[in-house]
């Protein structure tokens, strides 16, 4: 980290303002290099945190915009280090002009995650934090952005801290007596070590079970649209995501595979997978199309069944009804209400507990179905900031629990606290990968990978 680093920081493309950043020890004269102020100081003798207005200069010394600049001196900026930003007009000729200078006058440009993994590497902020900046800017409902800001805010570190000094304070305490025994420091008694392994690992249950709410806000709801053919499937895609993804015709068998989109229904992000319709054919594409819509159907988290209203139900509407049951959460769309009724809604109703009657075709009753995936999926499950986003997080979690266990088991049988101390330790050892107290080079790497470049 002893160079120092450069990059555009806003999305590509033409806008009202563009950011280009630096982080490294050389930042002040990089700065003074390629921005002259317009009261005459250099920016390395401009008082920190605060905008300036000037030039900034391409690498041949030209004026290319007039722009605003700040310094913010480290330890106490966002990587810890030096760090400056140009705030220009969001031309992405003027952008680019504008690094292309700073790369001249002694910068490198930044990878993909580096600005955040030097603020890491630098103890700004650990490896829960940091990740949280990525969740922030990928979030895709507002549920999604207040979980990360939560855990940007360290409300995730703080439970595992907690967690962490209690099993160190076991394990401090310990050694301490083995490796002073003619200090006067109490013997570890089992009564305290058990309170402290249940509290451990109820913590982590409770941490653990946050992971299923978790991935959903991040990746969204797995749906699957199941319906035999011709019953609106399709329709009812393009309703709910406002515009014509699916082609729909009248001829049965149209969609042949499955179509995905994401489209949020209020605060909720569903994954929408519609599909071919569920009936018995010797097509072979058609058989194809079929067992699709079967496996998307086994993997979804929410079938929304779709039953054409006008006709009367038939053997493919009853397989599907079988397929979308095996979907943990199921909502019944009772499709074609602009036409004449001719299947028993009272006997549906009967069959199923949560029923909507609408018209993709023309959008009546399309906002009741997203109330009603609204109450299936309610916001505020889980305090902001404490919910586990990602497969790292959860494993990391379901080791330290499954140690924690061990240990507490162990004690509970009478074995030797050196024993039951190695699954303590082993627990830290988890916890450390969880907020980057512990963790690999190469793990670091894999994390910082998904970045956006300039963050």
């Amino acid at each position: 980290m002893s160079d120092t680093i450069a990059a555009i920081a806003t999305a590509p493309g033409p806008s009202a303002i563009g950011v280009v950043r630096l982080s490294g020890p050389d930042t002040c004269t990089v700065l003074d290099r390629v921005f002259r102020p317009k009261n005459g100081r250099p920016m390395s003798r401009q008082e920190p945190r605060r905008l300036v207005l000037g030039d900034v200069l391409d690498r041949d010394g030209q004026v290319i915009d007039s722009a605003l600049a700040v310094l913010f001196p480290g330890p106490g900026s966002y990587t810890g280090q030096d760090c400056g930003e140009l705030q220009c007009h969001g031309s992405p000729v003027v952008l680019d002009a504008a690094l292309a200078a700073m790369l001249a006058a002694g910068a490198r440009q930044a990878k993909g995650g580096e600005f955040t993994r030097r603020a890491f590497l630098n103890g700004r902020m650990d490896l829960l934090q940091a990740e949280a900046v990525a969740d922030l800017i990928d979030a895709e409902t507002a549920q999604a952005a207040h979980n990360a800001v939560g855990q940007l805010e360290g409300v995730l570190s703080r439970t595992v801290a907690e967690i962490y000094d209690g099993l160190m304070a076991i394990v401090s305490r310990f050694y301490a007596v083995v490796d002073y025994p003619d200090e006067d420091i109490g013997d570890l008694q089992r009564e305290d070590m058990l309170d402290t392994l249940r509290r451990a690992e109820n913590r982590l249950e409770e941490l653990l079970a946050t992971f299923s709410r978790g991935k959903l806000l991040k990746l969204g709801v797995p749906t699957v649209i199941l319906g035999r053919p011709n019953v609106g499937k399709s329709s009812l895609l393009n309703a709910l995501l406002g515009y014509d993804r699916a082609i729909v015709t009248d001829v049965a068998g149209t969609t042949r595979d499955t179509v995905e989109e994401k489209v949020r229904v209020g605060h909720v992000l569903l994954r929408l997978c519609d599909t071919a319709g569920i009936h018995q054919t010797e097509d072979a594409v058609e058989k194809i199309g079929v067992e699709r819509a079967r496996a998307a159907a086994r993997q979804a988290s929410l079938a929304l069944l779709v039953l054409d209203g006008s006709t009367p139900l038939t053997d493919a509407d009853r397989e599907a009804m079988d397929l979308a049951r095996q979907a943990p959460n199921l909502l019944v769309a009772v499709n074609k209400s602009d036409l004449p009724r001719a299947v028993d809604i009272g006997r549906l109703a009967d069959e199923f507990d949560n029923m909507v009657s609408l018209s993709a075709r023309s959008g009546e009753g399309v906002s009741v179905l997203c109330d009603a995936i609204g109450a299936m999926y309610p916001a505020g499950e889980g305090r902001p900031g404490e919910l586990l986003t990602n497969a790292r997080q959860a494993d990391a979690v379901s080791r330290a629990l499954a140690s924690v266990r061990s240990a507490r088991s162990a004690l509970d049988i009478g074995m030797t606290p050196d024993v039951v101390l190695t699954d303590a330790e082993a627990a830290l050892e988890a916890l450390g990968e969880l907020n980057g107290k512990h963790i690999r080079d190469d793990l670091i790497q894999t994390i910082f990978s998904r970045f956006c470049v300039g963050k």
